[in-house]
């Protein structure tokens, strides 16, 4: 199923889903046995999804709303909290070697990820400011799992059982002041966190089960500037799987159902990769959209 966050026509935030081009309002839909947004949704998740099954099997006969109608948001405004991995290799390699040095041995020995900011999600459509210090602006194109179920210590095989779905997931970066700060060997951070988009709607897991393999997923991926395809990509090509992240973020630590986990940049998967001879930093007017098969495609205008 494609669960979403939308704007009804008189101005409210809602949760609900989608059939084909129609919208379900889930608590309206339900009488108000579904709460009204994601994170109380996802939060009960194994519960609510059998009142989903029993009033979806009637939903040509649900009020609904169209898309002209209403506004889609980030189908997860407020994440519990957002790890970002860089887990593409091939990312890794060419990000490294633009700065003239080379993958850290200790990659291969475990999947890395920093905290990024939970606030500050985008969704569809929506538009995101470029940092008044900011001249290289850039985009990621990655997908990220949304954890289901509370779980401590999760080993990489049980990992499925507490994925609740799947959405693109566009890491915006201020590369100048992201490498600046990273000199101090702490990380991104303000180069980071002024704007995530995700969307534009949340899959559930059982959508991408005819694509997995070995954990990974067949799905191309591409990103597009002003219509003109600059990315290309394929999930598959993944070092490290989504069961080996959650693994890592596990470990001495419980994880929370709306807890976001981003995949990382897929091979060629931003400017910085590509080069700005290939294609200038992202500037105002631009717009930038990311398509992941299967999960859609996520578009967003810089300002």
């Amino acid at each position: 199923m494609k669960f979403v966050t939308f704007y009804n026509p008189e101005g409210q935030m809602r949760a609900g889903w989608l059939e084909g081009n129609r919208v379900i309002d889930m608590k309206h839909a339900s009488k108000g046995e579904l709460p009204d947004n994601m994170a109380d949704f996802i939060n009960n998740n194994e519960k609510y999804m059998a009142n989903i099954e029993v009033i979806s099997q009637g939903a040509e006969n649900l009020p609904a709303y169209s898309l002209e109608e209403i506004r889609l948001t980030a189908p997860l405004p407020n994440p519990v909290t957002f790890r970002d991995y860089v887990a593409f290799e091939t990312h890794v390699k060419n990000a490294t070697s633009r700065n003239g040095d080379t993958v850290a041995p200790e990659w291969y020995e475990m999947p890395i990820f920093y905290f990024s900011n939970p606030h500050a999600m985008k969704g569809p459509g929506e538009e995101v400011k470029r940092p008044a210090k900011c001249i290289r602006l850039d985009y990621e194109l990655e997908l990220a799992c949304i954890i289901g179920k509370q779980g401590k210590n999760i080993k990489a095989d049980e990992a499925e059982d507490y994925i609740f779905g799947y959405t693109i997931l566009n890491d915006w970066s201020a590369r100048d002041l992201q490498m600046k700060e990273m000199k101090v060997l702490l990380g991104p951070a303000k180069g980071k966190d002024f704007a995530t988009s995700i969307g534009p709607y949340l899959l559930t897991k059982d959508e991408l089960e005819p694509f997995k393999t070995n954990g990974r997923f067949d799905l191309e991926m591409t990103a597009a500037v002003n219509g003109e395809i600059l990315s290309q990509g394929n999930f598959k090509d993944i070092y490290y799987t989504f069961g080996d992240m959650i693994e890592r973020a596990s470990e001495e630590v419980t994880l929370y159902p709306g807890d976001i986990i981003g995949s990382g940049t897929v091979g060629f998967g931003c400017i910085m990769e590509l080069g700005p001879e290939v294609h200038r930093w992202l500037e105002p007017g631009d717009e930038v959209e990311l398509t992941i098969k299967a999960l859609g495609s996520l578009k967003n205008r810089i300002i």
